[in-house]
Protein backbone atom coordinates (compact mmCIF):
# COMPACT_ATOMS: atom_id res chain seq x y z
CA UNK A 1 0.00 0.00 0.00
CA UNK A 2 3.13 2.45 1.14
CA UNK A 3 4.63 1.14 -2.23
CA UNK A 4 1.30 2.46 -4.27
CA UNK A 5 1.01 5.68 -3.10
CA UNK A 6 4.85 6.22 -4.11
CA UNK A 7 4.25 5.40 -6.89
CA UNK A 8 0.57 7.79 -7.52
CA UNK A 9 2.70 10.13 -6.32
CA UNK A 10 2.58 10.88 -2.20
CA UNK A 11 4.68 11.66 -0.24
CA UNK A 12 2.68 9.23 2.36
CA UNK A 13 3.52 10.10 6.51
CA UNK A 14 2.71 6.70 8.19
CA UNK A 15 0.95 5.42 11.26
CA UNK A 16 1.15 2.23 13.49
CA UNK A 17 -0.66 1.43 16.62
CA UNK A 18 0.76 -0.72 19.62
CA UNK A 19 -2.63 -1.56 20.79
CA UNK A 20 -2.07 -4.39 23.30
CA UNK A 21 -1.73 -6.83 20.29
CA UNK A 22 -0.23 -10.44 21.29
CA UNK A 23 1.76 -9.91 17.78
CA UNK A 24 3.54 -6.81 18.28
CA UNK A 25 6.01 -7.99 16.03
CA UNK A 26 4.36 -6.21 13.54
CA UNK A 27 5.20 -2.79 14.87
CA UNK A 28 8.95 -3.36 14.55
CA UNK A 29 8.01 -5.06 10.79
CA UNK A 30 6.26 -1.23 10.05
CA UNK A 31 9.21 0.91 11.47
CA UNK A 32 11.35 -1.41 9.12
CA UNK A 33 8.47 -0.88 6.13
CA UNK A 34 8.51 3.03 6.71
CA UNK A 35 12.01 3.15 7.02
CA UNK A 36 12.87 1.00 3.21
CA UNK A 37 10.43 3.51 1.87
CA UNK A 38 11.97 6.75 3.57
CA UNK A 39 8.89 8.36 4.47
CA UNK A 40 8.38 11.97 5.34
CA UNK A 41 7.09 11.29 9.06
CA UNK A 42 6.12 7.50 10.82
CA UNK A 43 3.85 8.35 14.13
CA UNK A 44 3.28 5.40 16.78
CA UNK A 45 -0.06 5.47 18.61
CA UNK A 46 0.33 3.60 22.08
CA UNK A 47 -2.91 2.45 23.72
CA UNK A 48 -4.21 -0.72 25.07
CA UNK A 49 -7.03 -2.56 23.85
CA UNK A 50 -6.56 -5.85 26.11
CA UNK A 51 -8.50 -4.00 29.08
CA UNK A 52 -11.29 -4.52 26.56
CA UNK A 53 -10.22 -8.20 25.38
CA UNK A 54 -12.95 -9.55 22.95
CA UNK A 55 -10.35 -11.10 20.46
CA UNK A 56 -7.92 -13.39 20.21
CA UNK A 57 -5.21 -10.64 19.76
CA UNK A 58 -5.98 -8.85 22.40
CA UNK A 59 -6.91 -11.38 25.24
CA UNK A 60 -6.07 -15.21 25.81
CA UNK A 61 -8.33 -16.81 23.42
CA UNK A 62 -6.41 -19.19 21.30
CA UNK A 63 -5.62 -18.13 17.87
CA UNK A 64 -7.06 -20.37 15.27
CA UNK A 65 -4.72 -22.98 13.43
CA UNK A 66 -5.08 -24.74 10.22
CA UNK A 67 -8.09 -23.80 8.90
CA UNK A 68 -9.26 -23.85 5.42
CA UNK A 69 -9.81 -21.08 2.93
CA UNK A 70 -13.10 -22.54 3.26
CA UNK A 71 -13.80 -22.03 6.95
CA UNK A 72 -11.75 -18.59 7.15
CA UNK A 73 -15.43 -17.44 5.19
CA UNK A 74 -17.54 -19.11 7.57
CA UNK A 75 -18.37 -16.39 9.86
CA UNK A 76 -16.61 -13.45 12.20
CA UNK A 77 -13.35 -15.11 13.44
CA UNK A 78 -11.96 -14.32 17.22
CA UNK A 79 -9.36 -12.67 15.34
CA UNK A 80 -11.52 -9.53 15.18
CA UNK A 81 -10.48 -6.74 17.08
CA UNK A 82 -13.95 -4.97 18.15
CA UNK A 83 -13.99 -1.74 15.73
CA UNK A 84 -9.90 -1.59 15.24
CA UNK A 85 -10.21 -0.42 11.94
CA UNK A 86 -13.26 2.58 12.82
CA UNK A 87 -10.30 3.36 15.78
CA UNK A 88 -7.75 3.36 13.57
CA UNK A 89 -9.04 5.34 11.39
CA UNK A 90 -10.08 7.85 13.34
CA UNK A 91 -6.44 8.32 14.48
CA UNK A 92 -5.94 9.12 11.11
CA UNK A 93 -8.25 11.30 10.21
CA UNK A 94 -7.34 13.14 13.29
CA UNK A 95 -3.28 13.21 12.26
CA UNK A 96 -4.10 14.07 8.77
CA UNK A 97 -6.26 17.07 9.93
CA UNK A 98 -3.21 18.04 11.46
CA UNK A 99 -0.36 18.09 8.78
CA UNK A 100 -2.89 19.20 5.65
CA UNK A 101 -3.57 16.02 4.45
CA UNK A 102 -6.42 15.10 2.26
CA UNK A 103 -5.78 11.74 1.59
CA UNK A 104 -5.62 8.24 3.72
CA UNK A 105 -4.24 5.40 2.47
CA UNK A 106 -5.40 1.85 4.42
CA UNK A 107 -4.56 -1.44 3.62
CA UNK A 108 -7.94 -3.73 3.71
CA UNK A 109 -8.95 -6.29 1.34
CA UNK A 110 -12.38 -7.30 1.37
CA UNK A 111 -11.29 -10.76 -0.51
CA UNK A 112 -9.24 -12.59 2.08
CA UNK A 113 -10.72 -10.54 4.54
CA UNK A 114 -11.34 -14.25 6.37
CA UNK A 115 -14.83 -12.04 7.74
CA UNK A 116 -13.52 -9.20 8.81
CA UNK A 117 -17.16 -6.44 8.81
CA UNK A 118 -14.62 -3.46 9.01
CA UNK A 119 -12.66 -4.22 5.58
CA UNK A 120 -15.69 -4.19 3.72
CA UNK A 121 -16.17 -1.47 0.73
CA UNK A 122 -19.31 -0.43 1.96
CA UNK A 123 -18.11 0.23 5.31
CA UNK A 124 -14.94 2.20 3.86
CA UNK A 125 -17.30 4.45 1.94
CA UNK A 126 -19.60 5.14 5.26
CA UNK A 127 -16.43 6.27 7.12
CA UNK A 128 -15.71 8.20 4.33
CA UNK A 129 -18.92 10.13 4.05
CA UNK A 130 -18.76 10.67 8.43
CA UNK A 131 -15.19 11.97 7.25
CA UNK A 132 -16.31 14.40 5.19
CA UNK A 133 -18.02 15.94 7.93
CA UNK A 134 -16.21 15.59 11.10
CA UNK A 135 -13.59 17.97 10.75
CA UNK A 136 -12.64 21.61 10.62
CA UNK A 137 -10.80 21.11 7.62
CA UNK A 138 -13.50 19.49 5.84
CA UNK A 139 -16.30 22.64 7.15
CA UNK A 140 -13.82 25.40 5.78
CA UNK A 141 -11.27 23.38 3.20
CA UNK A 142 -12.44 23.38 -0.15
CA UNK A 143 -10.70 19.72 -1.01
CA UNK A 144 -13.00 16.55 0.49
CA UNK A 145 -10.98 13.92 1.90
CA UNK A 146 -10.37 10.84 -0.12
CA UNK A 147 -10.16 7.39 1.57
CA UNK A 148 -8.09 5.03 -0.53
CA UNK A 149 -8.08 1.64 -0.29
CA UNK A 150 -5.62 0.41 -3.25
CA UNK A 151 -5.38 -3.47 -1.86
CA UNK A 152 -9.74 -3.75 -1.54
CA UNK A 153 -10.54 -6.40 -4.19
CA UNK A 154 -7.29 -7.64 -4.74
CA UNK A 155 -6.68 -11.65 -4.10
CA UNK A 156 -3.27 -12.31 -1.86
CA UNK A 157 -1.36 -13.60 -4.39
CA UNK A 158 -2.54 -10.31 -6.40
CA UNK A 159 -0.94 -7.98 -3.46
CA UNK A 160 2.22 -9.89 -3.35
CA UNK A 161 2.94 -9.43 -7.32
CA UNK A 162 2.19 -5.97 -7.39
CA UNK A 163 4.15 -5.51 -4.41
CA UNK A 164 7.14 -7.23 -5.93
CA UNK A 165 6.36 -5.12 -9.21
CA UNK A 166 6.64 -2.18 -7.18
CA UNK A 167 10.08 -3.44 -5.53
CA UNK A 168 8.54 -4.22 -2.19
CA UNK A 169 10.82 -6.22 0.20
CA UNK A 170 8.84 -8.47 1.70
CA UNK A 171 11.65 -10.45 4.10
CA UNK A 172 11.02 -6.34 6.02
CA UNK A 173 7.02 -7.42 6.64
CA UNK A 174 5.07 -9.80 8.84
CA UNK A 175 2.10 -11.31 9.00
CA UNK A 176 1.84 -13.29 11.67
CA UNK A 177 -1.28 -13.19 14.60
CA UNK A 178 0.78 -15.49 16.47
CA UNK A 179 4.19 -15.17 16.38
CA UNK A 180 6.87 -16.68 18.76
CA UNK A 181 8.92 -14.96 21.54
CA UNK A 182 11.96 -14.58 19.03
CA UNK A 183 9.17 -13.06 16.27
CA UNK A 184 9.58 -16.13 13.51
CA UNK A 185 5.73 -16.62 12.46
CA UNK A 186 3.76 -19.82 13.27
CA UNK A 187 3.04 -20.92 9.57
CA UNK A 188 -0.65 -22.13 11.15
CA UNK A 189 -3.01 -18.82 11.46
CA UNK A 190 -5.09 -17.33 9.01
CA UNK A 191 -2.75 -14.76 8.21
CA UNK A 192 -0.02 -16.99 7.34
CA UNK A 193 -1.87 -19.43 5.77
CA UNK A 194 -3.44 -16.57 3.23
CA UNK A 195 0.06 -15.39 3.01
CA UNK A 196 1.71 -18.31 1.87
CA UNK A 197 -0.73 -19.07 -0.43
CA UNK A 198 -0.29 -16.18 -2.15
CA UNK A 199 3.21 -16.37 -2.73
CA UNK A 200 2.63 -19.98 -3.81
CA UNK A 201 0.30 -18.58 -6.65
CA UNK A 202 3.42 -16.32 -7.71
CA UNK A 203 5.24 -19.51 -7.99
CA UNK A 204 8.16 -17.95 -5.15
CA UNK A 205 9.04 -18.55 -1.56
CA UNK A 206 8.00 -16.47 1.03
CA UNK A 207 11.18 -14.47 2.53
CA UNK A 208 9.83 -14.46 6.00
CA UNK A 209 11.33 -16.67 8.56
CA UNK A 210 8.75 -19.48 9.53
CA UNK A 211 9.07 -21.80 13.07
CA UNK A 212 8.92 -25.08 11.10
CA UNK A 213 10.97 -24.54 7.81
CA UNK A 214 8.94 -26.59 5.81
CA UNK A 215 6.57 -24.54 6.12
CA UNK A 216 7.79 -22.24 3.11
CA UNK A 217 7.40 -23.33 -0.41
Amino acid sequence: MLAIARREGFEPCAITFRYGQRHAIEVEAARRVAESMNVTEHLQVEFDLRSMGGSALTSSIDVPKGRSTEQMQEGIPVTYVPARNTIFLSFALGYAETINANHIFVGVNALDYTGYPDCRPEYIRAFEAMARLATKSAMEGDQPLTLHTPLIELTKSDIIQLGLELGVDYSLTCSCYDPDASGKACGNCDACTLRLKGFRANGIPDPLQYQNSTTTP
